[in-house]
């Protein structure tokens, strides 16, 4: 075989390892990487070792230890405590408040997986004594956290960012932000509507005011030290992992937040995975498998239909893989030249598909978001009929995220 048969049969490997084992992925293919690329590709160590995303590395380290400090203190519980508070009692707006809050938080740098950590707990208990369906406030609140997982402070819109970079796609980031968005949020009310979120606002729960707690000063200078960092990122082109270790340090200097358990807790699972397949899609590019696999996805894609059939595919794998991991970092690199093969001046559309086709598909008790949302199910749930409602919630959006990528881009 070419090196370039060997690349695409090492990515598919550690794609069905990804879907079948619990091993981390990243370690895999980066071990398939140095093997296919050594001794099949024709490359020395070193070059493989180029392939290591050192600036992503960084970035990634920096933002999640900046928002494990944020967590760690307290400052995302106590403001999340304030959202039911703003609802004043009206149990129709908790569902839609959790929604877009949980769209705040995780664009401002947190992330899908971290914000719904810290969010879910409070949502399913939120649910469990105003009666809301479990399965609502988890559907809502997942899709709260996505829809602002490609913003340019969060780990996996990094990861969007950097592959669309290396095909010169470049200012972008706030555009691909509300395509995303504008999705998760089309998806949400749909969800709203058919599990009965319409029939609660005709119920109260008080004033809200039970789960409201006051800031304290800690928090608000947190808060101020994480604004200044986004405006530095924002206006001022502060590389944004290396201002986050700033900022990082600035917490600890004011005695605001602890670092060495926030290191400790630092998803670096998830960071060396996303490095690892970074490393073996480098060496697809260098042996030319990046081409044969979008040659591939060409041969079965036209025009019209390449957008549905990115995101149906993506959806398929990353109901069983980590999206920000395995699915990203794996396909978003393909779109360019998936764009030139088939003629189509503009690749974007096809990155936001990649993007929604495996984001969409979250809600399902196999991902982490519907995990930890069933891990907060309040007490009284019937687990496996809410295991069985996720799961076929889940893997609908293959399909449903095919059919609006189709018709809307």
């Amino acid at each position: 075989m070419t090196p370039a048969y060997w690349s695409i049969l090492a990515l598919l490997v550690a794609i069905i390892a990804s879907c079948v084992t619990e091993w981390n992925i990243g370690v895999l293919a980066a071990s398939l990487a140095w093997a296919v690329g050594v001794h099949f590709g024709g490359l020395t160590p070193n070059q493989v070792m180029a392939g290591f995303p050192t600036t992503l590395f960084l970035t990634l380290a920096g933002t999640t230890l900046l928002f494990g400090q944020v967590a760690s203190n307290g400052t995302l519980e106590h403001i999340a405590s304030r959202v039911t508070w703003l609802c004043r009692g009206n149990v129709g707006l908790f569902p839609i408040a959790f929604f877009l809050f949980a769209i705040l938080i995780s664009t401002s740098g947190t992330g899908n997986i971290s914000t719904m950590v810290v969010l879910a707990p409070m949502a399913m208990a939120v649910a469990g004594r105003t009666g809301i369906p479990p399965i609502l406030m988890a559907i809502m609140t997942a899709n709260g956290v996505n829809a602002g997982n490609l913003s340019p402070f969060t780990p996996t819109g990094i990861v969007v960012r950097e592959s669309l970079a290396k095909a010169g796609i470049t200012g972008v980031e706030w555009k691909t932000w509300a395509v995303m968005a504008g999705v998760h949020a089309l998806v949400a009310a749909g969800a709203f509507v058919v599990f009965g979120g319409v029939k609660l606002f005709s119920k109260r729960d008080g004033d809200g005011s039970s789960l409201a707690e006051a800031l304290e000063t800690k928090h608000y200078v947190t808060l101020a030290v994480v604004l200044i960092w986004m405006a530095s990122v924002m206006y001022f082109a502060a590389p944004v992992g290396l201002s986050a270790f700033a900022a990082s340090v600035v917490l600890t200097a004011l005695r605001l937040a602890d670092h060495s358990d926030p290191v400790r807790k630092m998803p670096w699972n998830v960071i060396i995975m996303i490095c690892g397949v970074t490393m073996l899609i480098s060496v697809l590019e260098k042996t030319q498998g990046l081409d044969l696999f979008t040659d591939w996805i060409a041969r079965i894609s036209t025009k019209g239909t390449v957008n549905a059939v990115v995101a149906f595919i993506t959806g398929i794998v990353s109901s069983y893989s980590s999206t920000s991991g395995v699915v990203i970092p794996t396909f978003v690199p393909i779109a360019p030249g998936l764009a030139t093969r088939l003629g189509i001046a503009d690749p974007l559309p096809i990155a936001w598909a990649i993007s929604i086709g495996a984001h969409l598909v979250d809600v399902s008790p196999l991902s982490t978001l519907g995990a930890l949302s069933l891990a907060a199910a309040p007490e009284g749930t019937n687990t496996r009929t809410m295991f069985n409602q996720l799961m076929a919630w889940g893997f609908a959006m293959a399909p449903v995220g095919a059919l609006i990528c189709w018709l809307v881009l």
